[in-house]
């Protein structure tokens, strides 16, 4: 029981890991960090389970630019501060699941063949996904892997709720179909309401992850049952440089008559549209909150509507709602934000408490006045401590 459980989330240019000492009762968190910029001026950060920075540095210029460097020198930092105790598996977030998974998995060399068959479904994530897979394999080939996906808590949503209206053989044959995401956080609030909230868990909930990503999801008894996001991350609300949902004539529009090709089209939607699109100033919501500019606003008051709207259409799958939860960056520091969408959401019995929405706290906490219908609860995310529990369950299994 004294192994150590590593959790690597890793993206295009970028390595977030968490250290967490297998304890009986539940994973407790050692070291946090992340690499970042890899392949443009790779920097390294870290800090204790208190939030104290222990590293702040520049990667030496000598150094290749890659995971496989960025990989090398997480672990040898954690090597200098774990004192020769043993990593006993590795925990990977990997975005898409595709059909073929719907739980955590161990690493073999048919499930990486199958990892890389669903590259298709998301290219601009699986890839940096299974990369570290492989690295770890070779640097420490005897530690078993677990793959946890951002798909799997929504696999079992009602088929209604999983189809687009195309013909059916495009779901069966083709897995054209909506998957949602952000699975792992929306596992996490599922696994905490029932001690912030009996009756919410054992209702329905709306709950809104808020980020730089953004999407919402409806849970009946703590089981999703709709999700925001489909095929892609990119469908639903606006996020820090993703459209959200769009006509797919506009797509059609801009091959047609603006000549675009789909590199071209793919980064428009993808990296030059939502929040910083709109507001032509940056995609991080407290620039635009700072910014005071009218563009800014615009792009402010689009995302809350957006989030309203989806948040009443949640509440119409789930035929009416017990509580509404934030979480993620926006959704869990975002007073103003929680402020304006639970205002809009009145006539659906939401009353905000506007002293409590002030209050900063990294507990889960209610925000909603007791006359509240809805309660609202700020409930802060960690999709690292799912990945550490589902990897220890899958090794022991």
């Amino acid at each position: 029981m004294n192994d150590l459980l590593l959790v690597i989330n890793a993206g295009s240019s970028s390595i977030k890991f968490s250290l967490f000492e297998n304890t009986p009762s539940d994973p407790t968190l050692l070291y946090k960090g992340q690499m970042e910029g890899i392949y443009v001026t790779p920097h390294f950060t870290a800090k204790d389970a208190s939030d104290k920075k222990l590293v702040d540095e520049d990667l030496p210029a000598e150094l290749p630019k890659s995971h496989d460097t960025s990989l090398r020198h997480i672990l040898k930092w954690l090597d200098t501060v774990t004192t020769g105790r043993k990593i006993g598996v590795i925990g990977h977030r990997v975005v898409h699941g595709g059909t073929r998974f719907s739980k955590p998995e161990l690493v073999t060399p048919e499930v990486i063949v199958e990892l890389e068959k669903l590259i298709p479904l998301a290219p601009l994530h699986e890839p940096h996904n299974i990369t570290p897979i492989k690295i770890m394999a070779e640097l420490l080939p005897n530690v078993p892997q677990v793959v946890c996906f951002d798909t799997a808590f929504h696999a079992n949503q009602p088929e209604l709720n999983q189809l687009y209206a195309l013909p059916y053989e495009f779901s069966l044959k083709e897995g054209i179909r909506r998957y949602g995401f952000h699975g792992l956080s929306y596992e996490y609030i599922a696994s905490v309401l029932p001690r912030v909230d009996t009756r919410a868990a054992e209702g329905r909930t709306v709950v809104a992850h808020l980020g730089n990503g953004s999407s919402m999801a409806a849970l009946l008894a703590c089981k999703g049952i709709a999700s925001t996001m489909g095929f892609t991350a990119l469908e639903g609300l606006p996020m820090g440089t993703r459209t959200g949902s769009i006509d797919a004539g506009v797509v059609l529009h801009l091959i047609n008559h603006l000549k675009m090709d789909a590199q071209q089209i793919e980064d428009l939607l993808y990296k030059q549209s939502g929040l910083l699109g709109l507001s032509g100033i940056s995609s991080d919501m407290r620039d635009l909150e700072d910014s005071g500019t009218v563009r800014a606003k615009l792009a402010i008051d689009y995302f809350v509507s957006k989030v309203v709207r989806e948040a009443a259409s949640l509440a119409a799958a789930l035929e009416g709602f017990d509580a509404l939860v934030f979480t993620a960056g926006i959704g869990e520091n975002g007073a103003d934000i929680r402020l304006n969408v639970c205002r809009q959401l009145r006539w659906l019995g939401v009353e905000i408490d506007e002293a409590a929405n002030k209050v900063r706290s990294g507990e889960p906490r209610r925000i909603s006045l007791p006359s509240s219908k809805v309660a609202v609860y700020v409930i802060p995310t960690n999709e690292e401590l799912v990945i550490a529990r589902a990897s220890r369950a899958c090794i022991a299994a």
